[in-house]
């Protein structure tokens, strides 16, 4: 999967057996209980969002498609933004690391491929769309989602600063700004038209924010 990122925010309940002291809604150590029906709750959680999308998310129905008590449900994520800011941890913990091909292009080229492979597929296109466009109504969605971003972003941008020590871009390059500058176009191509998103486009995106990198595009003044 393409995610990373921290769900800030989260709502938490009274602690259930096996829960670690302190940790969101929905935490638990692998493999017990309260990890199991964390699972069923947040793969429910994404079948909505996927299949109706943030205004249908309904702590009720989540509970009622996950097979788990509503007062579970309830006690443990507590809202909806709660358990959009869950879900969101989840997708990071899933997350697949970043390449390290030792070149810019080359890692850049991977980034967007992951990019291009994530939102092309059917389920996480849409459940893409979906959380962003919680995020454009919703406060707590867009915080999370800001987090989720800021950390799938800075996981990246490690690349960028091997880039700048290797002398392939100039020193004082935004490793950040860099990043967003290759998944900018893909998720633009996502959510504006209909076209489809493939290596060609990805390795495009990849090639472009390189070359705006080389030529000093993203160099931070002062």
């Amino acid at each position: 999967m393409e995610f990373d990122a921290a769900g800030p925010d989260q709502v938490a309940g009274p602690a259930e057996p096996g829960a670690e002291p302190g940790a969101g809604p929905g935490s638990a150590r692998p493999g017990g209980r309260t990890a199991r029906v964390r699972e069923a709750v947040l793969r429910a959680a994404e079948d909505v969002l996927a299949e109706r999308g943030f205004a249908h998310l309904d702590l009720a129905d989540i509970a009622r498609r996950a097979d788990v008590g509503k007062t579970t449900v309830y006690r443990r994520w507590g809202t909806v933004a709660g358990l959009m800011a869950d879900l969101l941890l989840d997708m990071a913990q899933q997350s697949v690391p970043r390449a390290e091909t030792g070149s810019l292009l080359g890692d850049l080229t991977a980034n967007a491929r992951l990019v291009c492979r994530t939102l092309a597929d059917p389920r996480q296109g849409a459940l893409f769309k979906a959380v962003i466009a919680a995020a454009t109504c919703d406060p707590k969605a867009a915080e999370s989602l800001h987090g989720f971003y800021a950390v799938r972003v800075e996981e990246w941008a490690q690349c960028v600063r091997e880039a700048v020590a290797r002398g392939e871009v100039p020193g004082g390059t935004d490793p950040h700004e860099v990043i967003r500058a290759v998944s900018a176009p893909l998720y633009y191509r996502l959510l504006t038209t209909t076209l489809p998103l493939d290596d060609a486009e990805a390795d495009r995106a990849a090639a472009a924010a390189a070359a705006a990198a080389r030529a000093g595009a993203y160099v931070r003044e002062g």
